[in-house]
């Protein structure tokens, strides 16, 4: 176990009974390597978490058996998956009937749907959430990402979707744009459960963790109970490579010594673990920093890390390489289905990959390596963040436009059977 870990382990001990530490933290059978390696993540400290989210999935019992069978112990949904999830067969077809005929608009239908799902989920989630008591058991739900750049709409919209989910184990998505910082602020200060999403970069990442730390404190202030908020910082992966790869593979191109070309070429596929793992160090520090001990103290939960986009992109690349080389204590890393699969599969567990020493010395001076070879990686993260928003926003206009259709073929399907 680390050192900060370890220091915060010590001072959640000597809290009162009602702020014991969560069971999770305590120590965890070790599995053998026969069982699902899903399961040997836990006893790494490491939550696995479902990316996906769809009426089928649940009605099915999929869901059920991957949270009963396969240690999933969470789950995240984003536009994209919900839209995904809509063009699934006629899974929403009877809410979609019943909702359109009472007269709502697209938006209010597609927030019924949506909020249905959560519900479901998170009534689902309810015994983990109990017994890893309040650390595992999330459902995600993000707000309109057209209001990414809209702190004040967010914390309203945030705030009227935390009241119709009414779920204490629901966390509110918030992008982790410079607007949005503002928003997760005011959210955690008024008790509500916060997945930063979005997040790319390191400079964002320790504004990302001051807000979290201005939110509690708000939250002290305002009266609620810090062991009851939660919050996540959802860093994310894959996506980092495949801009980065590509950067590479044009410097490459026009390089004209063949030992800068191999030099180039040979970061390819480095520069999304290693900045993963530099965010691990600065949470690290972080948590011995400024008001952090103190609300340590107090009770609070730290901010998780986790992992998101570990899908792998590049069909080069190991299936299951952004999960076998971030494993470690205190993060969670979620899954899309395929990666589920895969890693229950033929996943191989390594031990603490996120914090080992060697590791962590060969992924900053692979940072460096790219500092020298003039890939900025903030600029790369704002580049990211700005693409991520509207591929969401993009997504979110495209799911709008399915209920739309939808509920326009449900209303002449019936008016055609009269």
């Amino acid at each position: 176990m680390d050192q900060p870990m370890r220091l915060y382990l010590d001072r959640r001990h000597r809290l009162a009974d009602r702020h014991r530490p969560p069971a999770e933290q305590e120590p965890v059978q070790r599995v053998t390597r026969s069982q699902n390696p899903l399961l040997e993540l836990r006893a790494w400290g490491q939550s696995p978490w479902c990316d996906q989210l769809s009426r089928r999935l649940l009605s099915s019992g999929q869901l059920g058996n991957l949270v009963s069978r396969q240690g999933i112990v969470g789950l995240t949904s984003n536009p994209t998956i919900f839209r995904n999830a809509l063009a699934e067969g006629d899974w929403y077809d009877a809410d979609i009937r019943t909702t359109a005929a009472s007269g709502m608009g697209t938006k209010a239908i597609y927030e019924q749907l949506a909020v249905h799902d959560i519900q479901a989920v998170a009534d689902l989630l309810e015994p983990v959430y109990l017994k890893t008591d309040r650390r595992d058991g999330y459902v995600s739900f993000e707000v309109s990402p057209d209001l990414a750049y809209n702190a004040e709409e967010s914390v309203a919209e945030a705030r009227r979707l935390w009241a119709a989910v009414d779920r204490p184990n629901l966390m509110i998505k918030i992008p982790g744009t410079r607007p949005g910082l503002w928003a997760i602020t005011m959210l955690l200060a008024q008790g509500v459960n916060v997945n930063v999403t979005l997040v790319f970069g390191l400079e964002r990442y320790r504004q990302v963790l001051a807000a979290h730390a201005a939110g509690l404190l708000g939250a002290l202030e305002n009266g609620h109970d810090l062991p009851d908020i939660a919050s996540v910082a959802s860093f994310f992966v894959s996506r980092v490579d495949t801009l980065v790869d590509r950067l590479l593979d044009f410097k490459a191109a026009i390089a004209t010594d063949p030992v800068e070309q191999t030099r180039l070429l040979g970061l390819r596929g480095k520069a999304a673990i290693a900045n993963a793992r530099a965010a691990r160090r600065i949470w690290e520090h972080w948590l011995e920093t400024g008001s952090m001990p103190a609300l340590l103290s107090a009770g609070a939960r730290p901010q998780r890390l986790l992992w998101a986009s570990t899908g792998t992109k590049n069909p080069a690349y190991r299936d299951v390489r952004y999960v076998e080389e971030l494993i470690g204590p205190a993060t969670v890393t979620t899954l899309p289905l395929e990666t589920i699969a895969a890693f229950a599969q033929h996943g191989r567990i390594r031990g603490a990959t996120l914090t080992d020493e060697s590791a962590v010395t060969d992924s900053a001076t692979t940072l460096e390596a790219l500092a020298e070879a003039r890939i900025k990686m903030e600029s790369v993260a704002e580049e990211l963040e700005s693409a991520g928003v509207k591929l969401f926003a993009d997504s979110f206009a495209q799911l709008l436009q399915g209920v739309e259709a939808k509920t326009q073929a449900v209303l002449v399907g019936e008016s055609a059977s009269r």
